[in-house]
């Protein structure tokens, strides 16, 4: 995984614990939230051939549980599902590949301006019909943010985790930024429903009380085990690539959002390695068109 990448992962624990409003609310108790989101991705063409086109489904649920304190914790279930399609004829390098996540996020504070996060997190990435547990990684984000000002909020954080198709664990620094730089306007490093292993930077737009929009990018990167069948049983897949979109979200209360974008994704590849570890693919994708729904429902 790439400096950029594990960069941008850190702040998918951050954003949750920092600046997600149901983790800074000042009610105790429970707070429990649960999320939709479907994208599809039109055809995109590859280097050496053919082209593809992908769906993909994601839900999530869970909460968290603050205290008197102001510390909160909390624990959240995610499944989502990739499904690709090639249009050349044979053996596929991939079809459908499962996506289950388990996280447990705790949040306290220190002194009068410190927040500091602590977000462990498991994952399974496998193609149908392979084994989940082969597609197993762990890890943890856990960093540190000061209230600089009214607008400005911004800390270290670092983050440990494995790969699917890898041995050891990868330690990385990140830094954490949510500033309103301007009426209205904020610029966050943050992460979306469904984020891979790469969140990214959002520019947000208050218009009203109701309506907001926004511009986002973020480095995505996903790896995954695959099946015993096809072009490397056993082996690993990989898809990368770099999303840009557009969005406007519809938020009538506190307890519910929808929204919908349109955008792009850039820089492109699919990568496919055998099952010891040795590369037998990497095909760059051309420039794709991406749009989507999401939804979240809070109470």
């Amino acid at each position: 995984m790439t400096y950029l990448t594990r960069l941008l992962a850190v702040c998918t624990g951050a954003i949750l614990l920092t600046g997600d409003p149901a983790a800074s609310q000042q009610r105790t108790g429970w707070v429990s939230q649960f999320e939709g989101l479907a994208v599809f991705q039109g055809n995109a063409g590859l280097s050496a051939g053919g082209e593809f086109s992908a769906s993909r489904a994601f839900v999530r649920g869970g909460g968290l549980y603050r205290f008197d304190s102001g510390a909160s914790a909390g624990l959240f279930l995610s499944y989502g599902e990739f499904s690709y399609d090639f249009s050349f004829a044979g053996n596929q390098p991939w079809d459908r590949i499962r996506d289950v996540r388990i996280s447990a996020p705790v949040r306290f504070s220190v002194g009068e301006t410190a927040t500091v996060f602590v977000s462990p997190q498991v994952r399974w990435d496998y193609e149908k019909g392979a084994q989940s547990s082969d597609g197993r990684t762990y890890g943890v984000f856990a960093g540190i943010s000061w209230q600089v000002n009214p607008n400005l909020r911004i800390g270290p954080a670092f983050g440990a985790f494995s790969e699917v198709g890898t041995d050891g664990t990868e330690i990385f620094p990140a830094v954490l930024v949510d500033w309103d730089f301007s009426p209205n306007w904020n610029l966050s490093t943050g992460t979306g429903l469904g984020a891979t292993q790469g969140p990214g930077v959002i520019l947000s737009y208050q218009h009203s009380d109701a309506w907001s929009f926004s511009l986002a990018a973020r480095s995505e990167r996903v790896r995954f085990r695959l099946d015993n069948t096809g072009l490397a049983p056993g082996g690993v897949g990989e898809d990368r690539s770099i999303p840009v979109v557009l969005s406007v979200a519809y938020e009538p209360n506190p307890g519910v959002r929808v929204s919908a974008f349109v955008g792009a994704e850039f820089d492109g590849r699919l990568t496919l390695d055998s099952a010891t570890g040795t590369e037998i693919s990497r095909q760059d994708y051309d420039t794709a068109p991406i749009v989507g729904l999401a939804a979240r429902i809070r109470f």
